[in-house]
Formats: structure tokens, C-alpha cells, sequence
């Protein structure tokens, strides 16, 4: 809260990075980016009325989300990628 409280000071929306994920949204945070850690890296948030009362961490994902279903799923894929370009080719008469 102080280096929110000195950002507003400066009327400045950027420049804090936390590692506080657990740390609750205030009302005096509305209007400012803060850089959440994830893991690996500080993800941006910018701070919404609606996020008031959630912690920092909801809006920083730390996973990698691949899709679902292996091999299967990439024949299925590659399927409908050989039957759209076939469909795109011009056809002979």
C-alpha cells in the first residue's frame, strides 16, 4: 500500500512490481498497473473496479494452457487443414 499510496502521490499509473500474490485489491489501487510474478515473469494487471476485493494472483496465470487431446487431436487437425487447402486448390474440368 505505501508504494501505492507514493505512486498516486506522483500521478504516475505504472512502475510497481510485486511478488505478492495473495495481497487483496483495494479501492486505492483502481487505475494502476501493477506487475504480478508468476513464476517466471511480471505479468501487467491493470487495476478495474470490478477487481476490487480479489488477491493480485487471479489475474496472473501461472500455467501454460496447450490444448487438449495428443496425437488424436493433431490428426484431426491435419485432416482439416489437407481437406481446406484441397478446397482452396482450383479444380479441373
Amino acid at each position: 500500500m505505501k508504494k501505492v499510496m507514493k505512486l498516486r502521490a506522483a500521478g504516475e499509473t505504472e512502475g510497481i512490481k510485486t511478488w505478492s500474490r495473495d495481497s487483496e485489491i483495494s479501492p486505492d489501487m483502481v487505475g494502476i498497473t501493477i506487475g504480478v510474478h508468476n513464476g517466471r515473469q511480471h505479468i501487467p494487471v491493470s487495476i478495474k473496479e470490478e477487481m476490487v476485493g480479489h488477491r493480485l494472483g487471479e489475474f496472473s496465470p501461472t500455467r501454460k494452457f496447450t490444448k487438449h487431446g495428443g496425437k488424436i487431436q493433431r490428426d484431426i487437425e491435419k485432416g482439416a487443414a489437407t481437406k481446406d487447402a484441397a478446397g482452396a486448390a482450383p479444380k479441373k474440368k
